[in-house]
């Protein structure tokens, strides 16, 4: 093919404004036109560097196992990073235990990563505590106020990443209890450490005004979740609220207990109603997960923390399960369920 068509060159017209040229000279001007083209490209044009395999560290407080994990995978194969091929991830979870997040937080970062995502603000303050130089991209609920980044906007240091928490987010939770249960007057709350910690701050107003006691069961491991609940049903809980945290991820877990003490119960986000929990309000998680990806990816295409700002989500659902109400003899109020943007049948 004549080299002049690939950059559009009309047919019987040669480089040289007019004047003809051997051939020889035309293949010259061709490649110091071609050459002048790459050389325009901007830097960052590829996905990735070809041939080098990127390592991304991920801290959590649960396990790999969750749907949330298999979203952020989803989400960078996206962009075209393969595990075992140009991707390697290196997880490291606590299966609950909050205590051994500092240790693997020390591990995974001799591993040297390109970039650590960290889940929940447990693992965000490990991570942070153990590096101050590899990127992190975290998923947490309210990173400003943890002081994980300076604000939403202009993080600073080599933190980013996303706030899942609103702050009437828990409010509404204890409102939709006493929409769900009229007559309750104890809610059980399921609080994992810190991560927790503000949320139950949230709520606490909220509960006084709607005449609801809050009966705090602090949750350190998933052994921890059935003696929880056990001692919700001594106490004479109406209701139970798990509050935020990469240990309740385990959602299915959490969903049976509810459905075998008989508590209603309401969820952050809508995989425990699709798993058969009573109601949930929040944002998508494994949407926000994917989210986490496209910041992984930025960073690892030379972006720096500091000039991403912060994502917060702004998008919540309210799902309820219908066949769950019916199994706890609940009826939903008309007002609720036209509020709903999805109903479980």
């Amino acid at each position: 093919m004549d080299p002049t068509r690939l950059l559009g060159v009309p047919n019987g017209l040669r480089f040289g404004d007019g004047v003809r040229q051997e051939p020889s000279m035309q293949r010259r001007a061709f490649m110091a036109i071609i050459g002048g083209v790459f050389l325009a490209l901007p830097l960052d044009a590829e996905a990735q560097q070809p041939g080098k395999v990127y390592r991304v560290g991920v801290l959590s407080l649960g396990t790999a196992s969750t749907p949330y994990q298999q979203a952020f995978r989803e989400g960078l194969r996206e962009f075209g990073y393969v595990e075992g091929q140009n991707l390697l991830i290196e997880f490291r979870g606590a299966d609950g235990r909050e205590a051994k997040l500092t240790g693997l937080a020390s591990e995974v970062v001799r591993l040297k990563p390109d970039v650590l995502l960290a889940t929940g603000s447990a693992a965000t303050a490990a991570a942070r505590k153990a590096t101050t130089s590899i990127p992190i991209v975290a998923v947490t609920g309210d990173p400003v106020g943890s002081r994980f980044v300076a604000s939403l906007a202009h993080p600073g240091g080599n933190t980013t990443g996303l706030a899942i928490l609103a702050p009437d987010m828990s409010t509404k939770w204890v409102e939709l209890v006493r929409e769900l249960v009229p007559r309750a007057s104890r809610v059980a709350v399921l609080a994992e450490g810190q991560t927790g910690a503000g949320q139950l701050r949230a709520m606490e107003p909220a509960a006084r005004r709607l005449g609801l006691q809050l009966l705090v069961h602090d949750v350190g491991a998933l052994e921890d979740i059935e003696p929880a609940f056990k001692a919700a049903v001594r106490e004479r809980a109406d209701a139970v609220v798990p509050l935020s945290s990469p240990l309740f991820f385990e959602h299915r877990r959490i969903v049976a207990l509810a459905a075998r003490y008989r508590l209603p119960a309401v969820y952050e986000h809508r995989q425990f109603t699709e798993a058969g929990g009573l109601v949930s309000y929040g944002p998508n998680i494994s949407v926000i997960y994917r989210r986490a990806a496209v910041y992984v990816d930025k960073i690892l295409k030379g972006a720096k923390p500091a000039d991403l700002p912060v994502e917060q989500a702004s998008k919540f659902e309210l799902v309820i399960n219908l066949k769950t109400a019916k199994a706890l003899g609940l009826t939903i109020p008309p007002s609720l369920l036209s509020r709903a943007d999805e109903i479980v049948q």
